[in-house]
């Protein structure tokens, strides 16, 4: 994911949330115009869920929590919640094909799916909830997501 200099939570997520929309595109784009190239698209799948995963655990370890201590929305921060149990369930299931097919395709499409519609939750309600909420320091809460996605994505290279 990327390591920009953002100022606070709700960009770093979102610029969480660009880079695995990128993946999403390259692969879908693979996946059409070159059928065949299956060793082309399964990491980049591999590298989907890596990256899905380490953003679900910073936002399920830092975010959602901090959030359901700043505002009195616990039904949206359940149902958050509940997507990403739902996309780490694609997730498996993807990791578990060990090579590209259709059901592959099927699997990346469905969870591309699943993370755009999350995606839009979470900037339309979300995050304007998170930016108006009183004692809730976005800018230091950025820079815990920021610590947090580095030590997950550095033991996820060794």
């Amino acid at each position: 994911m990327p390591t920009l200099a953002l100022s606070h939570a709700c960009e770093l997520l979102d610029a969480d949330h660009i880079a695995v929309k990128h993946l999403f595109v390259e692969y879908a784009r693979l996946a059409m115009a070159a059928p065949l190239a299956v060793a082309e698209r399964q990491p980049i799948a591999a590298r989907i869920c890596a990256e899905l995963t380490v953003h679900a655990q910073i936002e399920e370890e830092i975010f959602y929590p901090a959030l359901r201590k700043a505002i009195d929305a616990p039904e949206l921060l359940d149902e958050a919640q509940a997507e990403h149990r739902q996309a780490k369930e694609l997730i498996a299931k993807i990791q578990g094909t060990r090579r590209a097919s259709p059901a592959l395709d099927d699997l990346v499409s469905e969870l591309a799916r699943a993370v755009e519609q999350h995606v839009k939750e979470e900037r339309d309600v979300l995050f304007p909830k998170a930016k108006s909420a009183d004692g809730l320091d976005l800018e230091a809460l950025g820079e815990r997501l920021r610590e947090r996605q580095q030590e997950l994505e550095s033991r996820g290279k060794r």
